[in-house]
């Protein structure tokens, strides 16, 4: 059958764990270092670090956060599922009061280990609260509902805001700073793409003897469909059957289990799909 969020409980402690390590990674990296990380988060960092220098005062983190998430947030309220808007914003709101309260601290002096070994720290807190069926708040809201109203890539879009942002922060406080921020962004990414697969998409190969148990699974497990295609094994010059079908990469492994399990000789080619257009099902938001 197909997968289903884990129990409420789980989702909010995924979500505290996933917003406590997000305040950390702001707090004890970023901010340690005078980063500014993509997204609101960095948005919110750098109007923060402006009216201090700039205007003599110091406004809470929160207060620009929160206000730019909630924006956000609606339309996915509207757009994408309640649950997963609400669940979002307790993560956006429990960081964002983290932020604020928790205590300077550094792990390192040196800008880049905490560019680097911050961006994992935040791509690993946005990876839990996405398994819990919510986001961390910020650019996700939007790579979120473009993704699964368009089937877009929002990777562009977040892009191009996140350097008009950087050179900004460039202009303002020093270019060294900005460039150090695009590796603290890197490597969340890397980290997000290795842990979160959800919307990543692969292409399945699958020859097998047994089509309609093969095809059974995809559609079970999945809710997707197949393309079947008869064809001749040149080796034995046998009759063979081929599947062709496209999932979403964190439905893979266990496709792929289920698969050997009715045919264990079956031979199954996975390819990654960078570009895909047409009717592609995912599983709704809550």
């Amino acid at each position: 059958m197909q997968s289903k969020q884990p129990p409420m409980w789980q989702r909010a402690l995924l979500i505290v764990a996933g917003a406590v390590l997000s305040a950390i990674g702001i707090v004890c990296f970023a901010r340690a270092a005078g980063l500014f990380p993509g997204g609101f988060t960095g948005l919110s960092l750098l109007i923060q670090e402006s009216c201090q220098r700039y205007l003599g005062f110091t406004p809470p983190y929160s207060l620009f956060s929160l206000t730019l998430n909630f924006i956000a947030a609606a339309v996915c309220f509207r757009y994408i599922g309640r649950r997963f808007a609400l669940l979002s914003m307790a993560a956006v709101v429990i960081t964002s009061i983290l932020t604020d309260l928790m205590p300077a601290y550094s792990f390192a002096a040196d800008p880049l280990l905490n560019s680097v070994f911050g961006g994992l720290v935040n791509g690993f807190a946005i990876s839990l609260c996405l398994r819990a069926g919510a986001s961390s708040g910020g650019t996700d809201f939007i790579s979120i509902y473009l993704a699964e109203k368009n089937g877009r890539d929002a990777y562009n879009i977040i892009l191009g805001g996140n350097i008009i942002m950087l050179t900004a922060a460039g202009l303002l406080f020093g270019w060294e700073r900005a460039l150090y921020s695009m590796i603290f962004q890197f490597s969340t990414t890397q980290a997000l793409h290795t842990l979160f697969r959800r919307y990543q998409h692969r292409t399945l190969w699958i020859v097998t003897d047994h089509p309609d148990e093969v095809y059974a699974i995809i559609r079970d497990v999945t809710h997707h469909g197949a393309t079947l295609f008869k064809g001749t094994g040149l080796y034995k010059n046998e009759p063979r059957s081929m599947i062709y079908t496209v999932l979403s990469g964190d439905d893979i492994r266990r496709v792929v289990h289920d698969v050997r399990a009715v045919d264990p000789h079956a031979f199954i080619n996975i390819q990654r799909t960078d570009s895909l257009t047409g009717r592609f099902y995912r599983r709704p938001q809550d």
